[in-house]
């Protein structure tokens, strides 16, 4: 049953979201933004659990670095330091990995739900309608169940509870290369730190080296379990189920924060006992998720053929390049902060860990949105993606409008849960206006992503991004040595400008997965 008001108008064109302005998308039915129709519950009971759970993991972080700023300023620049190289190198992996399991398993989802609705319809008629129908015998069954590929026993099963277990080939591809990454990425962050810590410009006469080199080794050991995580929370998402994922991350970050002060400060473990509290959390979340994945899908699949590497690899490249040109520009204006000194990163880490928490929400809107156009695409329901898009964009829209006001006011206050470091506070005080008035932008960027996903339309996000990055690493450059930290803040507000504008290129153009709306 379509969305009321919005999706039962097929009869006309999904030309009339563009038919004056490619900005028409703003505001196709923009008085029921907030409406709590059909299409507005679907996409609140993916985003809110969605935006929840990515925003948890950095407010552990936030949390983190709010305990080891009450260490000191230099505890606080190294771990700083450690959190920005770390996220970023999981991004590499983690982005391409959650993005496409995500559209994939939806594509799947969709395909498998039409099946079955398709089978039970041709059971439906092919049984007699009268009061004799008879039960079907267990070889009618056998052979009902056989006609189709979606119901077979090679893709389904009945676990303890009597719940149907999928065989689901893009879950299973997406767990074995989370796994194998996140193998990788803790061998070569381990052995690695110092090397990487000095490119990101704390050197060995740094005092912030050695305990920047301690929390990143020790935060490393929980690289596998942050990868596989969160490539099952990207198969939860593709099946629209983003409670789960939410349940897991609130758990572990609970136990992040009650750890925190234990290791820190009663057992005087400082940043050591920050990072190890920090990979107990991962791993106690990817334990819970795992159980609950294995009750409805068959996790380990009947042959490594049925393993869909190709299809990962080929549009996890192209992710892959477009997450590389953004932890350049994140990575680089991190680098350019740590190279000011000690006080200019830790005013640049509090203010980036806000900046990236606050803007995390956002993404709960990208993730309904790339779950329901996935879906939506595989069943080739224009109406329903286009009206998926314009809701999305205009609810990102009110979104980054509250949050620069929300942040504009709270942070003119909530600065000493940070620090009491007169120069870091000095400092932050100049940083919070960018992280506020950036918001609707940030929103805007992200739900744009969403929405190219969804559309699976990978080359174009990743082509684009490189454009946006090669532009905003030369702003990075040329505002950092001539502004110094507000410089940084005014290039990565022009890189999230580019990334806005870029995202909406392609609707806006009509191209690629869109040109239907020329029709």
């Amino acid at each position: 049953m379509g969305t009321p008001h919005l999706l039962d108008d097929c009869s006309l064109s999904p030309s009339r979201y563009l038919r004056k302005s490619p900005l028409q998308i703003f505001l196709t039915d923009a008085r029921n933004v907030l409406k709590r129709d059909e299409l507005g519950l679907e996409i609140a009971q993916i985003a809110l659990p969605t935006a929840l759970a990515l925003a948890a993991d950095p407010i552990a972080s936030l949390i983190d670095t709010a305990f080891i700023g009450h260490i000191g300023p230099v505890e606080l620049a190294a771990v700083g330091v450690s959190i920005a190289v770390f996220n970023q190198v999981s991004r590499i992996a983690i982005f391409p990995l959650v993005s496409v399991t995500t559209s994939f398993v939806a594509e799947d989802d969709a395909k498998a739900t039409s099946a079955e609705e398709h089978e039970s319809d041709s059971m439906e008629k092919a049984m007699p309608m009268n009061s004799d129908m008879r039960e079907l015998s267990p070889l009618d069954s056998e052979k009902a169940d056989d006609s189709s590929p979606f119901l077979t026993g090679r893709n389904q099963n009945i676990n303890k509870s009597g719940i149907q277990k999928r065989h689901m080939p893009s879950a299973s591809s997406a767990l074995v290369i989370g796994g194998v990454l996140g193998l990788l990425q803790a061998i070569i962050l381990i052995f690695s730190a110092k090397p990487v810590l000095n490119i990101m410009g704390v050197h060995s006469d740094s005092p912030m080296l050695a305990p920047a080199q301690r929390y990143l080794t020790l935060r490393s050991l929980g690289a596998p379990a942050v990868l596989l995580s969160l490539a099952m929370q990207g198969v939860f998402r593709g099946f629209k189920d983003t409670k789960t994922p939410l349940y897991a991350t609130v758990a572990g970050d609970v136990t992040n924060i009650i750890l925190d002060p234990i290791f820190i400060f009663s057992f005087g473990m400082g940043v050591s006992g920050a990072a190890i509290a920090h990979v107990i959390s991962q791993y106690l979340i990817s334990l819970i998720l795992l159980l609950r994945l294995m009750e409805k899908v068959e996790v380990l699949p009947p042959s490594i053929k049925d393993l869909q590497f190709n299809r990962f690899l080929k549009n996890g490249s192209l992710l892959l390049a477009r997450v590389i040109a953004v932890t350049c520009c994140v990575t680089l204006a991190a680098s350019m902060a740590a190279r000011q000194g000690p006080t200019c990163m830790a005013a640049f880490q509090i203010c980036l860990q806000i900046w990236l928490t606050i803007s995390l929400l956002a993404d709960g809107l990208a993730v309904a949105a790339q779950a329901i156009l996935a879906s939506s695409f595989a069943k080739m329901d224009q109406c329903k993606a286009m009206a998926t898009t314009s809701r999305v964009l205009q609810l990102g829209l009110v979104l980054g409008l509250f949050l620069a006001a929300f942040l504009g006011i709270s942070l003119q206050f909530a600065w000493k849960l940070f620090t009491k470091d007169a120069n870091v506070v000095h400092l932050m005080r100049i940083g919070i206006p960018f992280v506020a008035l950036t918001q609707p932008i940030n929103a805007l960027a992200f739900v744009f992503d969403g929405i190219n996903f969804g559309a699976s339309d990978f080359a174009y996000s990743a082509y684009s991004m490189v454009c946006v990055a090669v532009i905003s690493i030369g702003c990075l450059f040329l505002l950092s040595s001539s502004h110094g930290f507000i410089g940084i803040w005014i290039a990565l507000t022009i890189y999230m400008t580019l990334r806005m504008l870029a995202g909406f290129g392609r609707i806006g153009t009509a191209t690629g997965p869109w040109k239907f709306l020329r029709v």
